[in-house]
């Protein structure tokens, strides 16, 4: 950071203001007050910045154009090249530059210093940091592990989240809230050395943070891989692969002897997940949905439930599923470890023996009571709670439902209110058709469906006329929907074509969900433009290599036709001597040799010709 002077609202330049970490930093400035950093910090009245001197004002670069209104912005800049950004520089009184995304941005920052002469940046300063070669990433792990936690922990893709290598390598971390405290400090207090280390007070591994991970977004456990293992995956990149290998042990001295920061997470990223998570959640936009899915047998629920599960990435819960994933998750709490006397291993084998019990009385039916117990507790997980799940089928009955979404101890903890509340659907689909219509669709069914399903003939009538009786009666499912203020919406099925409520749930779902998708986009979009450089790239440089072959052909060709002029210069050249003898020594004797042999007509005209051409040889040294 560089200071350039002092105003009573200073203005602050920072880099990139709509990337994540600079955007929570312009942020977190922009709504400071004058004297907000002093010692009364702790007082309510100093905090409230409401009727107090803002004591900032942000301009900043930003790396694309954008529709989205930034009130903690005053000015953007887009595209500046680097003389005109210099003079926007030199009107700020400080410089936040963030280096932790891209290298072109620590080159751009290098430029910058180097034209500005009065910079606080000295030689002696910058020898004495020497970070490691990776540092930039380092400064942005969190973000890559969180992302990494995205794509596995939160869309559920995998029942384990691996951790590659041993995982025992220690990841330093700051909350992105206290960084932008401490910038804030070291804007209004300056304190010595020029260089502060900025991290929390945590030192955890990098096992014990992707567990965290896992337990709060996703399945809870994790699962160690050969480091090697990474390469094979294309979404994460080289410089993503350093950052999961970062070891680094740091400790902040500074930081805690000079300035008094006001800790948001200071003990780190393990302790602090879940209010983190929730953090993440809310700025992300990733509010879970719920749904729930009615109608009589052979309805269409399941595969509407399926269709608007894979659709949203949601949970699927239906009842015989439930139920055998519970029993096999006690039986493994129960054989773990079968002779200890923990607590929570024996609640789940009373739990387990009340199900088999139960289901072995009633012919593998478990009773109202246990089967609303399962099926909350298999809501009250982490993945439902963090994507939503769609409920197929269930609850069946007036009273079944009272009980199930009943809120006993509301009145006496709010945190039970809240807990009843994520249960709760958002919305309900009552699918409904004729009698006739759902027995034809039963006969035209595949044998196997029919197996799977249990629509045997008898069977099937039998759990249709429970239906109707069900919901005969003046209290139904829906009643009880209606009177927690839930919003239901009756469709009448016509046709084998899955009902399309896909049209309802984009005009009533939150807003977050487009933004998820407008990501989802800009990503593909970023993706394929990085493919379709390289690909440009790729064919640029075989046209060139082709371009060089023609070249080198033509070359090669010319030298060929001009070794072969010059052999046949030398090859005249050297027959010249011999063809000027021949002419005048040879060619006139064997002319008149052969005219001599035409008019003598020998009986051997080669003899002839010889003994003529010995005779009247015109070297006399071979007369005889």
């Amino acid at each position: 950071m560089m200071e350039k002077g002092k105003s009573t609202l200073k203005r602050i330049f920072i880099n990139d203001v709509d990337s994540y970490s600079s955007k929570y930093i312009a942020k977190f400035l922009s709504e400071c007050a004058v004297g907000a950093h002093g010692e009364d910090e702790d007082d309510e009245e100093s905090l409230d910045t409401d009727n107090k001197e803002k004591a900032f004002e942000i301009v900043g670069t930003v790396s694309e154009a954008s529709k989205e209104k930034k009130p903690y912005v005053l000015e953007e800049y887009l595209q500046l090249k680097r003389d005109d950004l210099l003079p926007k520089l030199m009107e700020c009184d400080v410089i936040v530059y963030n280096i932790t995304q891209h290298q072109d941005q620590v080159d751009e920052a290098f430029g910058l210093l180097q034209e500005d002469e009065e910079r606080p940046f000295t030689d002696e300063d910058f020898r004495r940091r020497r970070p490691h070669a990776n540092f930039k990433a380092h400064n942005d792990l969190e973000n890559k592990v969180v992302k990494l936690g995205k794509t596995t922990s939160w869309e559920g893709l995998k029942p384990q989240i691996p951790v590659f290598g041993d995982g025992t390598n220690i990841v330093p971390t700051i909350h992105i809230n206290d960084l932008a405290s401490v910038i804030h400090h070291v804007i209004e207090q300056r304190p010595r050395p020029y260089y502060l280390l900025a991290i929390d007070n945590s030192s955890h591994k990098m096992e014990e943070i992707v567990q965290a991970i896992s337990k709060a977004l996703g399945p809870g456990t994790i699962e160690k891989k050969p480091f090697a293992e990474i390469y094979l995956i294309r979404e994460i990149s080289l410089m993503e692969t350093d950052c999961l290998t970062v070891n680094l042990r740091m400790r902040s001295v500074h930081l805690r002897e000079q300035l008094m920061i006001p800790w948001h997470c200071e003990r780190g990223l393990v302790e602090n997940i879940d209010q983190v998570v929730e953090e993440y959640r809310q700025n992300r936009g990733l509010l879970p949905i719920r749904i729930c899915v009615m109608g009589p047998p052979a309805v269409g629920k399941s595969t509407l439930s399926k269709v608007i599960c894979d659709h949203y990435k949601l949970h699927h819960i239906k009842l015989k599923p439930t139920i055998a994933e519970t029993i096999a998750k006690l039986k493994k709490a129960v054989s773990e470890d079968p002779s200890a006397e923990k607590e929570s291993t024996a609640v789940a084998h009373e739990f387990l023996n009340n199900i088999k019990e139960n289901m072995e009385q009633n012919a593998g039916v478990l009773e109202d009571q246990l089967l609303l117990k399962v099926v909350r507790d298999k809501l009250m997980t982490k993945p439902c709670l963090n994507q939503g799940f769609v409920l197929d089928g269930f609850p069946k009955m007036y009273g079944q439902a009272k009980e199930f979404y009943e809120n006993e101890d509301a009145d006496e903890e709010e945190e039970d209110d809240n807990t009843f509340k994520k249960i709760l659907p958002e919305f309900v689909f009552l699918l409904d058709a004729s009698d006739v219509f759902l027995k034809e669709r039963v006969m035209n069914l595949p044998e196997s469906e029919v197996e799977e399903n249990n629509y045997e003939p008898d069977h099937f009538l039998k759990r249709l006329s429970r239906y109707r009786h069900r919901n005969s009666k003046d209290s139904t499912v829906a009643d009880v929907y209606d009177e927690l203020d839930i919003t239901t919406l009756s469709l009448e099925i016509t046709s084998n074509n899955d009902p399309n409520c896909f049209m309802v749930l984009e005009k009533k779902l939150r807003p977050q969900f487009g933004k998820l998708e407008e990501e989802a986009r800009k990503e593909m979009e970023e993706k394929e433009k990085i493919e379709a450089q390289r690909q440009a790239e790729e064919e640029e440089r075989e046209a060139e290599e082709a371009r060089e072959r023609a070249a080198h052909w033509e070359e090669w060709s010319k030298s060929l036709e001009n070794l072969q002029r010059q052999e046949e210069k030398l090859l005249a050249a050297q027959t010249a001597r011999m063809r000027s003898y021949l002419s005048e020594h040879v060619m006139p004797t064997l002319s008149q040799g052969l005219l001599a042999c035409g008019s003598a007509r020998p009986q051997d005209p080669l003899d002839f010709l010889a003994e003529y051409l010995i005779k009247n040889n015109p070297s006399n040294s071979t007369k005889l």
